[in-house]
């Protein structure tokens, strides 16, 4: 029988604001700040202390809201979720459920099949718990020791329809999402420090069938290959439950990235469990229609719309342009380069940023903004090919050594000696001197093995140390040839 995956995603975002949720405690970076030193008796949960909502985390939220095209309800209400875990001070968490601030939204993703619009079930506010960092002490004795400078941080939690069938397009969402995350300044997009994280509903049942199969959700999942590894795993674990007649039971688990495996960590909870009920601290949120408007009028160029435009302005395709809109600082450098490069075609430039750029981040491990090399800088590089000053394959090396030390591309081509061999006569020689070199070569080559004039002109631009013009290579390199068959 063949099964079809179903997958809803949770997506949990911290929003960039410079205070709390619901007090005046700074937010802080948990990777750099010493444990427990942004903390106040309101984020601590001490008794009397009332909470105060963030405005500004409002007002990102909507903004969330609208760039998903949800409808931003005029009154939200805050409710408790009660739970006990050591990391929440409170014992109950304030967030919202039957009534939150943004509903009935939609994201279009891009995958291999094509595109596909992917519901948005709700968008709202809620604040995030503490950290728990555990300690084995290899006695039996292990503790773990709680971290409140997390608790109380504004989070928004952007809710799925459970649309999407496979775990591309699970990451589709999760990669356009972060990119409208992004764009709009509400978040930093940095999944090793947990600020972005998704957890995924999965399901499977059998192709063609209406009905929604026994749902198992996996938890904190912090970057995407993390969320694919653990989808793929978890629709084959499934498919392979069913087949032996085995029963699915809704839990919640965790993904080991060593193992590649879930783990199971709980009975799946269901929105009684948590004994939802409004918080009676904080009066219902109330957002008018002018503000909202207010802040439509804010929204800068979201991905998709700047992805159709590059499509339509710059004649990329689809699948370029969607590469380029991911990050802003990427798209933003893209038009600046084109700009400078007024000569060279857009999609050039864009092949040079997704392909050589992006490998050579890949390998470091570098973010883009910090990369040495500027949109001119770029510019100037693709002018030196098109010029004729050096061939595409020293201008690769070249930029590495740009994006290393952050120098012109003519201060390496002169520091370097690279500038291309354009002069026919030396060319001449080399092909000649090639081609007396290798008698049996020759020979097989004129007996009919023709491919060996790619040989041959390997030969001559290694004899040049790769820095020949390889049209002015190949077209005498051709004349010669024929010449021999005289």
């Amino acid at each position: 029988m063949e099964y079809e995956p179903v997958i809803g995603l949770e997506v949990h975002a911290e929003l960039n604001t410079q205070s709390k949720m619901f007090c005046s405690c700074p937010v802080v970076d948990n990777t750099q700040a010493e444990p427990n030193v942004a903390v106040c008796p309101v984020c601590c949960g001490l008794p009397g202390v009332l909470p105060v909502a963030n405005r500004q985390a409002v007002e990102m939220s909507i903004k969330v809201g609208l760039a998903l095209d949800c409808r931003i309800n005029h009154t939200s209400i805050f409710a408790r979720k009660n739970y006990f875990y050591p990391d929440l001070p409170k014992g109950y968490q304030i967030s919202q459920f039957e009534y939150p601030l943004a509903s009935q939204g939609k994201l279009l993703i891009h995958t291999s099949e094509g595109q596909r619009t992917i519901r948005i079930t709700r968008a709202h506010i809620e604040e995030d718990a503490g950290k728990l960092t555990h300690i084995d002490r290899g006695d039996g004795q292990d503790y773990s020791l709680v971290d409140l400078n997390r608790a109380g941080v504004p989070l928004l939690e952007i809710v799925s329809e459970p649309d999407m069938h496979s775990a591309e397009e699970a990451k589709a969402y999760g990669v356009a999402l972060r990119a409208i995350l992004k764009t709009l300044g509400v978040n930093t997009g940095d999944m090793e420090k947990g600020v972005i994280r998704f957890e995924a509903n999965i399901s499977v049942r059998p192709k063609g069938s209406d009905k929604l199969g026994t749902r198992v959700e996996v938890k904190n999942l912090n970057s995407f290959r993390a969320m694919e590894r653990a989808i793929l795993y978890q629709i084959d674990d499934q498919i392979k439950k069913i087949e032996r007649g085995e029963k699915i039971i809704q839990e919640t688990v965790g993904w080991d990235e060593n193992s590649g495996c879930t783990y199971s960590m709980r009975s799946k909870e269901e929105a009684h469990d948590y004994r939802y009920f409004p918080e009676p601290d904080l009066p219902p949120l109330v957002v008018e229609e002018k503000w909202v408007a207010e802040i439509k009028a804010t929204l800068p160029e979201l991905p998709q719309a700047r992805a159709e435009r590059f499509v339509k302005e710059y004649l990329l395709t689809p699948a370029d342009a969607n590469i380029l809109v991911e990050e802003l600082p990427v798209a933003e450098f893209f038009e600046a380069a084109v700009k400078a490069a007024s000569d060279t075609p857009a999609r050039t430039v864009a092949l040079w940023i997704s392909g050589e750029i992006f490998a050579w981040m890949k390998q470091t491990n570098g973010g883009f903004e910090h990369i040495r090399i500027t949109p001119q800088g770029l510019a100037d590089l693709l002018k030196t090919i098109s010029g004729g000053q050096i061939n595409q394959n020293t201008a690769k090396n070249v930029l590495v050594k740009m994006l290393e030390t952050g120098k012109s591309p003519s201060e390496i081509i002169q520091a370097g000696g690279l500038q291309q061999i354009s002069d026919s006569d030396a060319i001449i020689q080399m092909i000649r001197k090639t081609l007396e070199d290798n008698p049996n070569e020759v020979s097989n080559y004129l007996a009919g093995k023709e491919t060996l004039a790619n040989w041959f002109f390997g030969q001559v631009m290694r004899q040049a140390g790769g820095k020949a013009n390889p049209q002015v290579v190949r077209a005498e390199l051709e004349r010669q040839l024929a010449g021999l068959k005289k």
